[in-house]
């Protein structure tokens, strides 16, 4: 089977990560990888930005637990979060971030580092001080949270895939 669609059909979501930090130059890998997503007209909408320092990764966890209204970790331990952002002034932002998080998260299993998508990011970046966060780190425009790409080495076995329903796919000949 060809390595690129066999990553895709093999990848699952990991829930519980090891501390151990990820090499810089699989980071830069799996960034690239990002950049390179499809986006609408090729305007490239997205940016992402990499966080790796615990203190702002700890900052960002409560954030997103605040929002779902609890007192636990969403981010599983993961050491890294990539926080993707596109630019609500593109009618395609949506589907480019979501695009994105696509590529990280294949990227991240072509090189055996786990990874999960987690929701709320939307929600943390419209508040007060996700706003303070993305001026902070230079992110200036009207950007939306899609998502954040959280990344380590799985902690576990990666579960198996569950097999895919009846009627996924309709063929019109």
């Amino acid at each position: 089977m060809n390595e690129s669609i066999k990553n895709m059909i093999e990848r699952r979501s990991v829930r519980g990560y090891k501390l151990d930090m990820i090499p810089k130059e699989d980071l830069d890998l799996i960034l690239e990888a990002g950049t390179y997503a499809a986006t609408g007209m090729g305007m490239q909408s997205p940016v992402i930005v990499a966080v790796t320092d615990k203190a702002t990764r700890d900052q960002l966890s409560k954030m997103n637990a605040d929002v779902m209204g609890t007192d636990t970790d969403p981010f599983y331990g993961a050491p890294v979060v990539l926080v993707v952002l596109a630019d609500k002034n593109r009618p395609t932002y949506i589907y480019d971030g979501s695009l994105v998080m696509g590529n990280l998260m294949n990227a991240a299993a072509s090189l055996g580092i786990g990874s999960c998508w987690i929701h709320r990011a939307k929600e943390v970046f419209a508040s007060e001080e996700g706003k303070v966060l993305l001026k902070k780190w230079g992110v200036e425009g009207d950007y939306e949270g899609i998502g954040h790409c959280v990344l380590g080495y799985p902690a576990a076995d990666i579960p198996k895939a569950k097999p895919r329903k009846e009627n996924y796919v309709y063929y019109v000949d």
